[in-house]
């Protein structure tokens, strides 16, 4: 099995905890996932805890931005909390789309706390047959 190792993993979880949640002006990345499928792009946003009221999604010109809120849960007054490791805050993620991408069809869907966009490709740039014309002789330019 193939695993990616990343040394600086531990070390960013601890900066984040240290920073405490984030906030709009400064919030916490999200983790995604990006693809192709087909004639779409498809990218997806763990999200979990966050409802779906919760979640901003902007595009201008070719930036994509998602931000999300994941609010504490509302809790009785004689409850006690003994370990809170699930982070709170605000969440963003930019992301700078092709030309080819068309930004007026994007579709969002959101189910089980994972985010999805699908992002069709334009129909400029799909691969498309340029056919032959045969000239009935040779045209000059006369000027």
């Amino acid at each position: 099995m193939l695993m990616r190792t990343d040394p600086f993993r531990e070390l960013d979880r601890l900066a984040q905890q240290l920073m405490g949640p984030g906030t709009w002006s400064r919030p916490s990345a999200m983790p995604m996932d990006a693809y192709r499928e087909g004639d779409e792009y498809v990218v997806s946003f763990d999200l979990p805890g966050v409802t779906a009221d919760a979640i901003d999604i902007d595009v201008e010109r070719n930036m994509l931005t998602v931000k999300a809120e994941r609010r504490p849960a509302a809790k009785a007054d004689n409850v006690q909390m003994e370990l809170s490791e699930r982070p709170l805050g605000v969440f963003s993620r930019q992301l700078v789309l092709a030309d080819t991408l068309d930004t007026e069809h994007i579709q969002a869907d959101y189910d089980a706390g994972v985010l999805t966009l699908r992002i069709p490709i334009a129909e400029r740039a799909k691969p498309r047959k340029i056919s032959i014309g045969v000239g009935s002789g040779r045209k000059e330019i006369s000027g």
